[in-house]
């Protein structure tokens, strides 16, 4: 009836928390407050949505336009970039100027029309007091207009590319599992492409062709963990419905369950990279394209891991346990542990057994509220979500099957194997001198 489980029984208190969560075997009920899951992260899109509609994109000079000076520092006399960025501004009266290392050189960006009388003015006035101040020859300062016509193109591109990757992956998902999963699996990528633009918008760095490529890296990366997980749940749920010692949303969590530890590690290994650089592309070398792009891969790569577990995997088991047939196993489920007496964690392990009051047994006394005693040798949590309604916990009571101990419980010993007949006088071993009970074969 049962399988053996992997790993020390949940409750034994044998295993450290970290032991039981990198192992798979801490039975947590992950899948149990998913409305939570999904209230947070339709605030989290509204709030975005609102962000950038309210504060907008900082667009760089490659979407906005502008002019690009770019300084060719003498060799052993550095050009400091705030000090540049200072001069420029007061030379132009416009304080919107930034400076990034480029190789060997500086370029500063403003948002400037060269191509007009007043703008080149502005330009020339930058280019001599920069001349004046970091004692630098005009050949070493160069002034060019920026149009944003390409950046606008790339956008355009990128969407493009986002829409077919989308209906790509649905696609293929749809085949691989099935349209439950696909669904989730893209409402879930869509989400994480929207909060990572809200935070992006709300922290204020420059929307950059590299920003857009950076969006579309965070792409693969989110679906990829979406697809491990969906993966495992679709192993644990194979002829599922032949059997009845879990229901679909037991054998999901237990997925979920087993696929935690490797999602958190692979999500850490994954961020420490990425913050290098974003630490190097701010503090060390001052790229805003560095930067750009690993602002938009960190926030992408926690909104997805979050997505992936606490979204796609939720969403797809909601989808699935509404059909009849999964509705109808459940039921079967429940039924057979009402009639075995049997208590569950959450992933649909057996933890221990009901056994009804003295006088319910009898029939002498009439069952009443509160009248049916539990005995569980397992967590609270489980405990108390078996024993609801009429059920009362009371660890002295004796376990609901003959030959059945709390020790076999919590040793993890198979005790929902039936014991092995015996008929009286038939194989049993005569004491020393005696003669034999029952008849010899021949």
């Amino acid at each position: 009836m049962t399988e053996p489980t992997t790993g020390a029984p949940v409750g034994t208190g044998k295993d450290s928390f970290l032991s039981r969560l990198s192992t798979g075997t801490g039975a947590f009920d992950i899948l149990k407050p998913r409305r939570v899951y999904y209230i947070v992260a339709i605030g989290l899109v509204l709030a975005s949505i609102l962000i950038v509609l309210v504060r907008g994109f900082n667009l760089s000079i490659d979407f906005a336009g502008g002019t690009q000076i770019t300084v060719t520092p003498t060799a052993g006399q550095p050009v400091d970039r705030a000090e540049l960025s200072r001069v420029i501004a007061d030379a132009t009266g416009d304080s919107d100027v930034t400076v990034q290392s480029v190789t060997s050189s500086l370029q500063a960006t403003l948002p400037l029309d060269s191509s007009t009388g007043e703008g080149a003015r502005q330009v020339q006035d930058a280019s001599n007091a920069i001349s004046e101040t970091f004692h630098l020859p005009l050949s070493q300062i160069t002034a060019s207009q920026v149009s944003g016509t390409w950046g606008n193109e790339v956008s355009k591109q990128a969407i493009i590319s986002v829409i077919v990757f989308l209906i790509a992956v649905a696609i293929f998902i749809w085949i691989r599992y099935e349209w439950r999963a696909s669904v989730a699996a893209v409402a879930s990528t869509v989400q994480v492409l929207i909060i990572t633009a809200g935070v992006y918008a709300l922290v204020g760095f420059e929307l950059s062709p590299a920003t857009v490529i950076g969006l579309l890296t965070i792409l693969g990366f989110s679906l990829y963990d979406t697809v491990v997980v969906f993966d495992k749940v679709q192993e644990n749920t194979k002829g599922l419905l032949s059997l009845n010692r879990r229901t679909y949303a037991e054998a999901a969590n237990l997925a979920v369950n087993q696929t935690l530890m490797r999602s958190i590690n692979t999500s850490l290994i994954a961020l420490l990279p990425v913050a290098g650089l974003l630490v190097a592309g701010i503090a060390l070398i001052g790229s805003g394209t560095m930067k750009d792009l690993a602002l938009v891969q960190l926030i992408g790569m926690i909104v997805g891991a979050y997505s992936s577990l606490f979204v796609a995997v939720p969403m797809a088991v909601d989808l699935r346990t509404r059909e009849s047939a999964i509705k109808a196993h459940t039921r079967r489920v429940q039924q057979r542990r009402a009639a075995d007496g049997l208590l569950v964690d959450a992933v649909g392990d057996p933890v221990g057994y009901t056994t009804p009051a003295a006088g319910a047994r009898t029939g002498k006394k009439k069952a009443t509220s509160g009248s049916a005693a539990v005995s569980t040798t397992k967590t609270a949590t489980a405990t108390d979500a078996a024993a609801t309604g009429d059920d009362a916990v009371d660890a002295a009571a004796p376990p609901a099957r003959p030959g059945v101990q709390l020790s076999d419980l919590e040793s993890g010993t198979d005790v929902f194997a039936a014991p092995r007949p015996t008929r009286p006088g038939v194989g049993n071993r005569p004491k020393p001198g005696a003669r034999p009970t029952g008849k010899r074969r021949h």
